[in-house]
C-alpha cells in the first residue's frame, strides 16, 4: 500500500513540473495554447517568475515572453505551449 500511494504522489510531482521558458524557435513539437499577462512586479526576474507561475496554473509545459515593459512595476506577457 505504501509503495503504490509513493509512486503515486511521485507521479503527480512529475507531471507537475514548471514549464520551461523557451525562445520562438524553440517550441518544437508543442502547440500555442493561449496567453498569460501579468502585472506588479517589481524586476524582470520577478515578472519572469510570476509569468512562470501563470504558465504553470494553466498547465503549460513551455511559454515565451511576448513583451515586458514598465518602471516602478513592470508587466508583461507570454504564450504558453502543451
Amino acid at each position: 500500500m505504501w509503495i503504490a500511494a509513493g509512486a503515486l504522489v511521485a507521479f503527480s510531482f512529475a507531471s507537475q513540473a514548471e514549464p520551461q521558458q523557451l525562445n520562438p524557435g524553440e517550441t518544437g513539437q508543442l502547440r500555442p495554447a493561449g496567453t498569460v499577462s501579468v502585472s506588479g512586479a517589481s524586476n524582470l526576474d520577478d515578472l519572469q517568475a510570476k509569468l512562470a507561475e501563470k504558465a504553470h496554473e494553466k498547465g503549460a509545459s513551455g511559454y515565451v515572453i511576448n513583451g515586458a515593459s514598465g518602471e516602478n512595476k513592470m508587466f508583461g506577457t507570454a504564450t504558453i505551449y502543451k
